[in-house]
């Protein structure tokens, strides 16, 4: 077998201990490693904070549901293909969900819900799972159990439109933050196909809305047929590999169809009931398709926020053991992912290099340690060495850095040589 490119996230993932796979577990079924795990939990937290920031409330919903469930959402009818075969419990069949949204539609009607509630946003962190061919699965982009940034918003019709236009905006915000670029945006429309729901006039009124979301946003998008989800258009933010391979990240749904089907009402002014919309959208698409994508545009140098290990501790000799432990333990006691590599692990240049993807380096020296204040001599990853600080104030540095989760790791005006 041909090995994948040297920027591939399938090489990187295995030559950095981010994750992998087995036989035994499956095809399609990667593990996560212990610094994939941090990637992966840092990753969680932040779009959880976003979402919370932004209105959001979080559920979690089961990964099984009744075939009937599925045959209401219109899955069964458009999507059965890809989803894996039913179970038989008892004279009822459950399927492993392959969607979110059916599980939330039926979460917002467990309950009465008046017009002054509305907009309400439902996000959730979920899994779910595709019956992806063998032949298609790859790393961490194609995978038969996916673990999705999804979120649900049920609106009026009047907010439908600031509501989307909200979600670019977060998305835009994560991809800024994760140092993301977008190759385009597509409005995504039916094709010939027999696998659209059969409903002119409810295609025509969401993708004038998407219109509408992606012209007042200013934003340059194309037309294409043949690529939108089974009940309705989608705007689809287009990421592109270091090879200059296209993929879906991060998507933006108005949708029409599935109100109607779990018969959603919200209580007007009037007193009479209303359908709802239900903007669907995901900020960062599917978690392992975003890592991925975050190994190949960083080449593993992640930015110091998401980094596995922020911060490397290094005295020179067993000498410096001591004033090394202490810089350790204050890092730990700010909440930074930090390690100590002493001498036992080779050279200092051999320990440097074995951590050339750590943003932050803490060298210890007979210099350092004797030196008034508790000095560092600071190295960055990308080469640069700002010179020596007290340690207080570098792990302060650093925690300030991670909070704003900026993408540089060191400024000029911050102090010590640039």
């Amino acid at each position: 077998m041909q090995e994948p490119p040297a920027h591939d996230h399938r090489r990187l993932g295995r030559e950095l201990g981010l994750f992998d796979t087995d036989p035994l577990m499956g095809a399609g079924l990667p593990y996560w490693l212990p610094d994939g795990a941090v990637v992966r939990h840092v990753l969680e937290e932040y779009i959880r904070e976003v979402e919370r920031e932004a209105g959001y409330r979080h559920v979690y919903s089961p990964v099984l549901g009744k075939r009937e469930l599925y045959e209401i959402s219109g899955h069964w009818a458009h999507y059965s293909d890809d989803m894996f075969p039913p179970m038989e419990l008892g004279a009822e069949q459950v399927v492993l969900r392959p969607s979110l949204c059916p599980h939330h539609a039926l979460i917002y009607r467990a309950r009465s819900h008046s017009y002054r509630e509305l907009p309400f946003r439902m996000a959730e962190l979920g899994g779910m799972y595709r019956s992806e061919l063998s032949g298609v699965l790859g790393g961490l982009t194609r995978v038969r159990a996916i673990h999705l940034n999804d979120a649900h918003i049920f609106c009026t019709l009047d907010q439908a439109v600031d509501e989307a236009r909200a979600a670019l905006d977060l998305i835009a915000r994560a991809y800024a933050d994760l140092g993301i670029h977008a190759a385009r945006h597509r409005l995504s429309l039916p094709g010939e196909s027999g696998k659209y729901v059969a409903d002119p006039a409810l295609w025509r009124r969401a993708t004038a809305l998407l219109r509408e979301v992606l012209d007042s946003s200013g934003i340059a998008y194309e037309a294409v047929e043949g690529e939108a989800a089974f009940y309705g258009p989608k705007i689809d933010v287009q990421i592109a590999d270091p090879a200059g391979r296209e993929a879906t990240l991060s998507t933006v749904q108005i949708d029409f169809h599935q109100p109607e089907r779990f018969d959603l009402h919200y209580i007007g002014p009037d007193g009479a009931k209303h359908r709802p919309v239900m903007v669907h959208r995901s900020i960062i698409g599917s978690v392992e398709r975003a890592v991925a994508h975050l190994v190949e545009q960083h080449g593993g140098a992640f930015p110091a926020w998401l980094a596995p290990v922020q911060l490397l501790v290094l005295p020179v000799s067993d000498a410096q053991i001591e004033p090394a432990h202490k810089l350790l333990r204050r890092a730990l006691d700010q909440g930074l992912r930090a390690e100590l590599a002493g001498p036992e692990h080779g050279t200092l240049g051999a320990r440097v290099r074995a951590a050339r993807l750590v943003p932050y380096h803490a060298v210890i020296g007979e210099r350092e340690a004797e030196a008034d204040g508790d000095l560092v001599a600071v190295r960055l990853r990308d080469g640069r060495r700002p010179g020596a600080v007290p340690g207080a104030e570098l792990v302060a540095r650093i925690a300030a850095r991670v909070a704003a989760r900026g993408p540089g790791l060191w400024d000029a005006g911050e102090g010590g040589p640039s």
